[in-house]
């Protein structure tokens, strides 16, 4: 049994740019990605630099240690660095040079040499010291827990420089250097609290869980933590393995799933991901009216995994009103509508929060907020009555005044503004009920008219199939492709995006977590629908 869903008959000129034969090329594409997530209840994401030198550092007992220690040192950039561009680099790049430092203390270089490791940690140590000490560096990116991460690294760093006996003689000129700085409006006072909390016993909140290795040896068997789903703590290989402690202390479940994850060598940031995944390629899809097979498992599994404070990205975290929203969307566009309820937890009364407490505010996490609510609406669910509709008017609003001058937004979730664009600005197109929302939609077209490459593409750094996925299927969403321009626009994006199609499925990594990452599956099903274009619609 599947839940099927279509689109509406597409016209000659919605199919412009898109190359011959494209339509079935991508169904049968989509077909397989559906069967992939089906297959697999962990999801599909791109290893982690930070992550990965956490576990060399945490569980040098582990299988695939070797590996991890040749991909570390693989990763290296030529300039010393680890990581994405600019502040990007910093989080990663702490943490190899920590592990390097580690390993090199055991006497621990696996498949290289010391000197291999010892050459690679002192150019990652110049590297970030040259960084860390720039006065005109720009803030660290928006990054999860980087306030508790940065600071323990380089603490731990600066410990074992200063260790009474030298890692290696090629690293014995840094012994008596200054210790290395935190970064401009960075200090270690949240870092010391949270190991206040743990020293007097007290709960770990949940959200916390995630990083939980950043309190070192405090994090083993602390209180009221546990693991769940398949063994994970906080849905992360570093939290769980600070957390197990080692390999001769009972870990049943924690160390099966730190075997399972780190089998191939290098580890993502966060496993699993099954709901955030099904939940973001479903609704991406669903809503270009990609027609499509979905097993009824995997919706009933959608389905389930929205309780009384909504759904969490996978088991070990907190429910979030992102991953809720694009739940509930997902599950209404399939034919399997939900009461959206459980979305009333997060509103603050301005806007939605990605999870109570939460430090800022989030464009994207509005935006799909926005179209569930703005979906259930529309369609005249049960609780589609005056505060609901007062609520869509509200974050329409919220939306609309977070716009930059230039058409843009930018969101703390995605390092790309052609992310959050595409997710505020359909969101508004669909959603929003008044000439304003409609204004926005066409300065964000106007933004990505001008921010076009000559090539064709889009993107922050350089043109990619990601960004330029997002901003086709923005320009197509926005309704306007009867102007010659944004038609042009449209079809020159296509191009490009038929021939970038599968050459960068390594990269580059834009999703942000404690370290940028990509997820696979998520990003292959927006360069899917931006392909298949004008056979579906927005909208509701």
């Amino acid at each position: 049994m599947s839940v099927t869903t279509s689109g509406r008959t597409p016209t000659r000129r919605d199919r412009a740019g898109a190359p011959p034969g494209a339509g079935l090329r991508v169904a049968d594409r989509v077909r397989d990605l559906i069967a992939a997530m089906a297959r697999d209840p962990s999801g599909r994401t791109s290893p982690s630099v930070y992550e990965t030198g956490r576990l060399l550092s945490l569980a040098p007992w582990l299988a695939g240690h070797d590996v991890r220690i040749g991909w570390l040192l693989a990763q290296q950039r030529a300039d010393g660095g680890w990581g994405g561009p600019e502040g990007y680099a910093v989080v990663p790049s702490l943490s190899a040079v920590e592990a390097l430092l580690t390993l090199l203390g055991r006497g621990d270089h696996g498949p290289a040499t010391a000197a291999d490791l010892a050459g690679a940690a002192e150019r990652g140590l110049r590297f970030v010291a040259a960084w860390l000490g720039d006065p005109a560096a720009p803030a660290l990116p928006d990054l999860p827990a980087t306030d508790l991460i940065v600071p323990s690294l380089v603490e731990s760093i600066d410990g074992r420089l200063t260790e009474p006996k030298s890692p290696s003689a090629d690293l014995a000129a840094w012994r008596g250097r200054p210790r290395l700085p935190l970064p401009s409006g960075l200090d270690a006072g949240r870092l010391d609290r949270v190991r206040g909390l743990l020293a007097d016993g007290g709960p770990v909140p949940e959200k916390l869980t995630h990083a939980l290795e950043v309190v070192g040896g405090q994090a083993r068997r602390a209180v009221g933590v546990s693991p769940v789903g398949p063994g994970a703590v906080g849905a992360s290989p570093a939290a769980t393995a600070a957390w197990l402690g080692g390999p001769d202390e009972p870990g049943g479940r924690a160390a099966a799933y730190l075997r399972a994850v780190g089998r191939g060598g290098a580890v993502p940031c966060a496993s699993p991901i099954a709901v955030f995944e099904r939940a973001w390629v479903l609704s991406i899809l669903a809503r270009v009216g990609m027609p499509m097979a979905v097993p009824a498992e995997l919706v009933a599994e959608l389905r389930a995994a929205v309780g009384p404070a909504g759904a969490a990205t996978g088991p070990g975290l907190p429910a979030d009103a992102d991953t809720t929203s694009v739940t509930l969307y997902a599950l209404a566009r399939l034919g399997r509508p939900v009461d959206p309820s459980s979305l009333w937890t997060y509103d603050t009364g301005a806007h939605f929060c990605t999870w109570p407490g939460e430090d800022g505010t989030s464009i994207t996490t509005n935006a799909h907020v926005l179209d569930a609510l703005g979906h259930h609406l529309a369609r005249g669910g049960p609780a589609a009555d005056a505060r609901l509709a007062a609520t869509v008017d509200r974050v329409a609003a919220w939306l609309i005044a977070r716009q930059e001058a230039d058409g843009r937004w930018c969101d703390r979730w995605h390092a790309s503004p052609y992310y959050a664009t595409y997710c505020a600005a359909l969101a508004l197109g669909d959603h929003a009920r008044d000439a304003a929302g409609r204004a926005a939609v066409g300065r964000a077209v106007d933004w990505l008219l001008t921010a076009q490459r000559s090539d064709g593409s889009w993107g922050r750094w350089a043109g990619t199939a990601e960004e330029t996925a997002y901003s086709v299927l923005t320009l197509v969403g926005a309704g306007m492709s009867a102007d010659a321009e944004v038609a042009a626009a449209i079809a020159r994006g296509r191009r490009r995006l038929s021939e970038l199609d599968g050459t960068d499925d390594d990269g580059p990594l834009l999703w942000h977590d404690k370290d940028l990452y990509r997820p696979e599956l998520i990003v292959r099903s927006a360069v899917c629908a931006a392909l298949w274009g004008g056979e579906g619609a927005t909208g509701v």
